[in-house]
């Protein structure tokens, strides 16, 4: 006796049962039945930049394997520590002075958190082959080696770079309050642009990238420290709000603006972080089987890596936390994102990210153990350099 097809069967069973039973039979027989129900949690979060890595699909789809979805508030870092966390699961601020801001408040209320660092992330300032060529020729910024032909990475001599903005220029220096445009020191005529030689940031009141650029501004102006006191403190941030604010503060995100095809005629400098690039040129390496050779990160002399940590408020924050701090195979799509993971049980590293973008052909970014490392002054005092350079509102909106 011939056996009829299964899909023959299939049609017969839908036309005779219940649609429920009509499911359960469609279960069986494709084999999904087998697999275990895991019930889904939805964790409700607050993330600045670093929800680039939780919005990837790769990463949804990983998180949904282990029963996690993120539901995503997206906000800057200082906003983040800022207004009320109450109803959320997880907060991560893109560096530890929001995720410090966050521990105080929690301990005085005696609510302490779990903290989390999954990857790091430097801060870049990211600009156009022009520019970077202007300031190489002035011998402010100088191409680092292996960084492919033409170059994409140069380091930048903060101390200079400043002393641009403060009109000094070759050992001459004329007004501090009249620093130097870009037509100004453009001896080839390359870029035609009049805006003064600065970074622009996110919004200081806001974002972690602004913060972190401020206290690397300060501890170069400072003679390569941080200041130790208040007044110290306040003297220091008036006399480096030029520096930060002479462009405006725009609130939108940077890395976007710099990555527009508008980018270069809005801010030909920007301050952003290192996976962002990375990503970008791993998605046009994709896409056009070439590197992006307009865009360029200058790498600060004077360097201050981010730490962001996630900052774990229940108890699904925390398994949310270990998951992707431990995980291999979100270790690896952090690095696939550009990220340099953390976790030593993944084998995750910045070796591994040498590799990763080795193998595809996009130049690796070495920099020079010689560079100064920058310290961060104290949380208050932070605090209280960031409202003065910002001109933040309270809590209440009150400048």
């Amino acid at each position: 006796m011939t056996r009829p097809p299964r899909r023959h069967l299939r049609r017969a069973l839908a036309a005779a049962l219940p649609v429920p039973v009509i499911g359960l039979v469609l279960l069986v027989t494709s084999g999904n039945l087998l697999l275990p129900m895991r019930p889904v949690v939805t964790i409700e979060a607050k993330m600045a930049s670093k929800r680039d890595f939780f919005q990837d699909p790769e990463v949804e789809r990983l998180l949904m394997k282990h029963g996690f979805r993120v539901h995503i508030t997206n906000m800057g870092s200082r906003e983040i520590a800022k207004q009320d966390y109450s109803g959320y699961d997880v907060v991560f601020p893109s560096g530890q002075p929001a995720a410090d801001l966050i521990s105080r408040e929690r301990a005085r209320a005696n609510r302490p958190v779990l903290l989390y660092r999954p990857f790091v992330s430097p801060i870049v300032l990211a600009t156009y082959r022009d520019y970077a060529e202007v300031l190489a020729a002035e011998g402010v910024a100088e191409r680092l080696p292996g960084s492919g032909s033409p170059p994409m990475y140069y380091t930048l001599d903060m101390r200079k770079f400043l002393d641009l903005a403060l009109g000094k220029r070759k050992g001459v220096q004329r007004d501090p309050e009249n620093g130097y445009r870009w037509d100004e020191i453009d001896d080839r005529n390359h870029v035609h642009n009049g805006n003064k030689i600065l970074a622009q940031t996110s919004d200081i009141c806001e974002s972690n990238s602004a913060g972190t650029y401020l206290g690397l501004v300060a501890f170069v102006e400072h003679g390569n420290d941080a200041p130790d006191n208040e007044a110290e403190a306040e003297r220091l941030a008036r006399r480096i709000k030029p520096l930060l604010v002479e462009q405006g503060l725009p609130s939108s995100e940077r890395a976007e603006t710099y990555l527009s095809p508008d980018g270069q005629g809005i801010a030909p400098i920007s301050v952003i972080y290192e996976h962002q690039f990375l990503a970008h040129q791993l998605r046009y390496k994709a896409r056009k089987g070439e590197t992006d050779d307009e865009r360029v990160l200058l790498y600060p002399s004077t360097r201050f890596v981010t730490e962001p940590q996630l900052v774990a408020l229940t108890g699904d924050g925390a398994r949310l936390g270990e998951l992707v701090s431990e995980d291999s195979e979100l270790q690896h799509r952090a690095m696939e994102l550009g990220f340099r993971a953390r976790s030593t049980g993944s084998g995750a590293s910045g070796d591994d990210l040498t590799r990763f973008l080795t193998e595809r052909r996009i130049p690796v970014p070495t920099t020079s153990s010689d560079d100064t490392r920058a310290v961060l002054p104290s949380l208050p005092l932070l605090e209280k350099m960031i409202e003065i350079v910002g001109d933040c509102p309270d809590r209440n909106g009150t400048p």
